[in-house]
């Protein structure tokens, strides 16, 4: 769906570009966008090593253990299909944990394991189920106690005091997660009742 997307805004600044007779500042900014590109990358390259590397140490370390332990009574709230010892609940608390530093990339191996697990135990395959849901929403709008990604962009960009948004980012994105978990506890009983009810109407199909 995103290459569809990117090849219709790419074909409309072409043909936006040929009607204002601007195709030789089209092909300016194209280049000069990917040279830019090249170069946040390359500045963002050693910060985003040195956390996903202290997380690798984290994880064999026992520190998530140590996390999930911590984070046990909130996880059991959200998530009570699973058991306090589940590797599913690891895998979540080595997300959040990624996720608290500001690290999405680091986050995201962790995310994909424990969705992976969710899915073995999930009794409607075709279908998510309220942990998964909860789980993407928690992924999705997490808080950020070290905001590592933006503030490395902000300094690549010239920025002489790029952690200054941290407040604003603690704010905002708890703010975010609670009414990402609100409105997920409030769909929760319909959906998954419908979820339920879907599932069994598949198996009496199979049975006839």
């Amino acid at each position: 769906m995103l290459g569809y997307i990117w090849g219709a805004m790419l074909i409309v600044s072409l043909i936006c570009s040929i009607y204002t007779g601007k195709m030789e500042e089209l092909s300016s900014a194209a280049l000069n966008g990917a040279a830019q590109a090249i170069e946040l990358t390359l500045s963002l390259l050693g910060v985003m090593a040195l956390w996903s590397g202290l997380m690798k140490i984290a994880d064999k370390g026992g520190i998530t253990a140590i996390l999930a332990k911590v984070f046990s009574p909130f996880l059991r709230i959200l998530f009570p299909d699973y058991k306090p010892k589940s590797p599913i609940l690891k895998a979540i608390c080595a997300n959040m944990a990624a996720n608290l530093l500001g690290l999405g990339n680091a986050a995201t191996p962790f995310g994909i394991v424990a969705m992976k697990e969710m899915q073995k135990e999930n009794k409607t395959p075709e279908i998510a189920n309220r942990s998964m849901v909860m789980f993407v929403v928690l992924n999705t709008a997490s808080i950020q106690l070290i905001p590592t990604t933006i503030a490395a962009m902000r300094a690549s960009a010239g920025s002489k005091q790029p952690f200054d948004i941290i407040v604003a980012i603690w704010i905002v994105s708890f703010l975010s997660l609670f009414v990402g978990i609100i409105t997920a506890k409030c769909f929760e009983a319909p959906v998954e009742r419908r979820r339920l009810h879907s599932n069994r109407g598949g198996k009496n199909g199979n049975n006839r």
